[in-house]
């Protein structure tokens, strides 16, 4: 997961416009590359969710009562590298055009 972030950090946050033969080049299909983008993506966001969680719980309190709220600078800081970090479908078009993802395609007949 580390990796992701370590890729995901030298990327541009911002959406940038994307030529659509590119994305068609690998699976001569403009759904079938979509498809494994927005599945990769939601890879992406299910490992960064897991990291983060884990890392916050070290900081979990449990009191019965709102007023005792604290302020955890560390806890601050975690949630806002992961706020920078550019959208997953962002991540996953990026390692779909670099051929980083992996992918295969059931057959029908099974």
């Amino acid at each position: 997961m580390s990796d992701i972030k370590s890729k995901a950090q030298g990327l541009d946050a911002n959406v940038q416009p994307r030529d659509v033969l590119e994305l068609v080049e690998k699976t001569n299909n403009i759904y079938e590359s979509i498809a494994i983008i927005s599945k990769r993506s939601r890879q992406i966001s299910s490992d960064l969710k897991w990291e983060i969680q884990r890392k916050l719980e070290e900081f979990a309190v449990n009191t019965d009562t709102i007023e005792e709220v604290q302020e955890n600078k560390e806890q601050i800081e975690i949630s806002k590298f992961y706020e920078r970090l550019p959208n997953t479908p962002i991540i996953a078009t990026n390692e779909f055009l670099n051929g980083e993802i992996q992918w295969r395609f059931v057959d029908e007949k099974e």
